[in-house]
Parts: structure tokens; sequence; C-alpha cells
């Protein structure tokens, strides 16, 4: 484990907000309450007040922000993406211990609306992946055809596509036919 549990949650929570947006996997899936609300689901929140319609906006402009930091590409752009982020939420950090959990921290109030939430434990873990030097975990999937982004956790930052099922195994398979062919020349 390279990050605390919490924060390699926060982490995939920001990964799959991100890829629910059209830039990153094609279609819209944050497409009214219901959508926000399987988002919601899926990722299994705690403390988490009350939705609204207008949460869904929020929650999409949120998207693009921390979009943008994983496309950022240097620290001093990821830094200043990321602090304006936080520094805008209202943090009231607390410790926690839940769902069988250890202690840990969460940077949102309980009952914090959504947006609140995500701004705050979403950024502060991204904040964590900077200070620790691991900007280059964040990335963006290497299929050729895929824009969804992904956090290598893994040891020697090896992981090059959001998921090993799909984009994964069609570039292994592709470059096994490849290999084929140039082999049947």
């Amino acid at each position: 484990m390279i990050f605390t549990h919490d924060t390699e949650h926060a982490l995939a929570v920001v990964v799959d907000l991100i890829n629910t947006g059209a830039a990153a996997s094609g279609a819209e899936e944050l497409d009214g309450l219901a959508g926000l609300r399987a988002f919601v689901e899926r990722n299994a929140f705690s403390d988490l007040g009350e939705m609204a319609g207008d949460d869904v906006a929020a929650v999409r402009l949120l998207r693009d922000r921390f979009h943008a930091v994983f496309l950022a590409g240097d620290v001093p752009v990821a830094v200043r993406l990321i602090n304006d982020i936080v520094g805008e939420v209202r943090t009231t950090p607390h410790l926690t211990d839940h769902d069988g959990y250890d202690w840990h921290v969460h940077f949102f109030a309980p009952g914090a609306p959504l947006p609140e939430h995500l701004a705050a434990d979403c950024g502060m873990a991204l904040a964590y992946v900077v200070a620790a030097g691991e900007l280059d975990r964040l990335r963006t999937c290497e299929a050729p055809d895929c824009a969804r982004v992904l956090v290598d956790l893994s040891r020697n930052r090896c992981r090059r596509y959001c998921d090993s099922r799909t984009c994964g195994n069609r570039m292994h398979v592709a470059a096994y036919r490849a290999r084929r062919r140039e082999a049947a020349l």
C-alpha cells in the first residue's frame, strides 16, 4: 500500500468520477440525480448529506477540475489546481473509524453536501499524491481509443491501461496478432 486506505479510496473515487464524463468515457454518466445516486452508491460514501438537483451541476464542474489535475503534466500546475479546489471548500478534518477500518481522517464535515465532500476528500488525496512526489502515478489510459484516467498504485509503476480486462486485454491481443503477422512475413 503506497498511501493510507482512505487516501487510496478517495483516489479511486476521483478516478471513477472523472471516468463518468463524456471527455473520458464518451458518454455522460452523471445525467441527473439518478446518475449521481448510482455514483454515490457504487463508491460507498459515508457521512453524506442529502443530495439535491443542483449537486449534479456542481459535481460535474468539480469533475472537470479534477480531470485537469490528471492532465496537468507538471507539479506547479497540479499544485495550483489542487490548491484552488481545496481552498474553496470548508474543510473540517476529524478522525473517524467506520465500516471496519481503523482510525483515519475525513476532511469534510459529517453530513456535508456531496460536492463539498468530494472537493475536500478527493482534493486532499490528490494533494498527498503530489506531496509524496508521485504525480506521475496520475495517468490517462494508453489504449489509443481510450481517454479514461487511472491511478497507478503498482510498486513498479507499470500500469498502463484503465482496465486490464478491457483496454489491457485488447492491446495485448493486438500486439500478439501484430507479432504473428510479422513472424509470418
